[in-house]
Parts: structure tokens; C-alpha cells; sequence
């Protein structure tokens, strides 16, 4: 089996990051191989061992998914090609023959716990929660009697050989969780006109404006936030990188124009790729801010270097 017919994914069996690769058409022709944790999944790719990776990266409830966000902005690069939304609900997963009342000890990944905390404490208010690796580990722990239920999707009690006994939990109506499918650096797929580019920016300085600086170049570029989260570099109090999403593709003049302004007022952006939005919505561009508009722009001034400003 080659690196090429494989794709590492947040395991084990039945999780929802599995769910969610069994959703991309390319996931039929590969062999899906589950591993222990993110850094596990992604390195994976880094040496060369699979071609991608699906992770999560950042949930409704609960925003980003730090271990994705940390990982892709440390260690050698990665891109991420495609992304991925999954409804959630969870089902309370049980060994045969237990019911709600012998239910003392639950388990399930760290960001499903805020999903479930209205019904745990509606329903299951003296039981303790401790946290899995992620809610397949949890049905496994279960199926090992460590815990008396866990917290996973609907379609790993099979796998685990346990029982649904209660479904479709979830404290937040139209909570999703999206993913991302990470490959090696390469050139980025053409644009939709639907898509969306992330990038990490670590600032150069710390000062009064710093911050509002680097949107700025957003903003006058007529660039759109979709997320903007800060995350510690480990170098100490106050020092933070910025992990930044927003609509539109590196081919586009306006995100072209915006990438390199941040690359002149931060100490380094890391660029993680140009791909299609999952929900296929196209951004609207303000006045002035057209491929069009850049491309004009452009030409003014070369006619102005050249000795004729005036209108063609």
C-alpha cells in the first residue's frame, strides 16, 4: 500500500472525523487509517506516510479545535485542500441492559462535554465526567466496563458493540463541527468563486494598534473575516500568533493584495492554503475591491510611471 492510497484521520473507528471523511467522494478509493491524535494524524503526512489527513478544526459550541490550530501553525508545513461540515448530535452509549439510573460515570471527547453539559445536568446531574481521546475512545472505555456510558454518534455503537440509549443529544440546535483535509505543501487548486484561505500571523511587535493594523489590511482590501482566533506560541505571557480564516482565494487580487501587506507589517505569515468552501457561498465584494478594480488600479500606475496619468 502506497502513501498515495491512504488518508490518516483523528481515530479510532467511529468517530465523527471518520463520518466526516466517508462524506468526501476520494475517501472510496483510499484506505482510511484511524490514529491515536491529531499531532499523530497530521505527521503522518509530514513524513510521508499518507497523502492526507482529515481533522477537526473548529466546532459552533465550542470554536477551534486547539491541537488542529496549534499543529498547523508549528511543525513543518502542511496545506489544507478541502473542508468539511457534519451536523452533531450524539447518542448516549451503553453496554447492553444498562439503563439511564445505572449511569454514574460518563465519558467522551473534551469538546463534546459543552455540547451535552444542558442535558448531563438535566438528566444525569450526579454523573461524573471524565475525558476520552475522542467519543470512540470514550464507546471503547465503555465496552472495557472503565465507564458506564460515553458519548459518541449514533452509528459507533455497532462497532463497539454497545446500545443508542438515548440519541439526538445536543444543547445547541444546528450545532456543526468542520474539518479540514491536510496534505503536503503544493500549488493550490484553482478558484471556485467560492472559497476560502487561511493563514497563521505572528505580529512583529507588540504595540498599541498592533492588532488593528493587521485587520486593517482586511478591511482595505474588502476581505472578509470568517475566523480569527489567537493562539500562545509557548515563547511566554502575552506572546500569541493569530490564526486567521477568510472568504475568497490567494488567486483572487483583493486576498493577493491583503497577503502581502501582511507579510510587510508581521514578522511571518504562514500561508495554509486556498480551497472551496463546503457550503459553496460566494462572497460579495465592496466597491473599489473587484479583481476588476485591482487590475485598473494597476495599470494607472504603470501609465503614470510611464508619463501619461491621464484617463485612456
Amino acid at each position: 500500500m502506497t502513501s498515495a492510497s491512504r488518508y490518516t484521520y483523528l481515530g479510532p473507528e467511529g468517530t465523527f472525523t471518520e463520518a466526516a471523511l466517508r462524506t468526501l467522494p476520494e475517501a472510496a478509493t483510499r484506505s482510511l487509517v484511524p490514529m491515536i491524535s491529531v499531532p499523530a494524524a497530521l505527521d503522518a503526512v509530514r513524513g510521508g506516510e499518507a497523502a492526507g489527513s482529515l481533522v477537526p478544526i473548529e466546532n459552533s459550541v465550542e470554536g477551534g479545535v486547539s491541537a488542529t490550530v496549534d499543529e498547523l501553525a508549528n511543525g513543518r508545513p502542511l496545506m489544507i485542500y478541502r473542508e468539511v461540515l457534519l451536523p452533531i448530535a450524539f447518542a448516549l452509549l451503553v453496554r447492553p441492559g444498562t439503563s439511564l439510573d445505572d449511569v454514574k460515570t460518563v465519558t467522551g471527547h473534551p469538546v463534546a462535554q459543552p455540547q451535552v453539559r444542558n442535558w448531563l445536568a438535566g438528566q444525569l446531574p450526579n454523573a461524573v465526567w471524565e475525558s476520552a481521546a475522542s467519543n470512540a475512545d470514550g464507546a471503547r472505555l465503555v465496552r472495557e466496563e472503565r465507564y458506564d456510558a460515553a458519548f459518541a454518534g449514533e452509528f459507533a455503537a455497532a462497532t463497539y458493540g454497545l446500545t443508542p440509549l438515548v440519541t439526538d443529544i445536543h444543547d445547541a440546535d444546528n450545532a456543526t463541527t468542520r474539518f479540514v483535509l491536510v496534505g503536503r505543501p503544493a500549488r493550490p487548486a484553482a478558484p471556485t468563486g467560492a472559497d476560502k484561505t487561511s493563514v497563521v500571523l505572528w505580529l512583529r511587535e507588540d504595540h498599541p494598534g498592533a492588532l488593528l493594523g493587521v485587520l486593517q489590511e482586511f478591511a482595505t482590501c474588502g476581505v472578509n473575516l470568517t475566523r480569527i482566533e489567537s493562539r500562545p506560541t509557548g515563547k511566554g505571557i502575552g506572546q500569541y500568533c493569530f490564526s486567521v480564516d477568510c472568504e475568497g482565494h490567494i488567486g483572487d487580487r483583493r486576498v493577493g493584495s491583503a497577503l502581502m501587506g501582511l507579510r510587510r507589517l508581521c514578522s511571518d505569515v504562514r500561508y495554509l492554503g486556498s480551497y472551496p468552501r463546503a457550503d459553496q457561498v460566494r462572497p460579495s465584494t465592496s466597491v473599489g475591491t473587484s479583481d476588476e478594480d485591482f487590475l485598473n488600479a494597476a495599470d494607472w500606475l504603470t501609465r503614470c510611471l510611464d508619463g501619461r496619468p491621464g484617463p485612456v
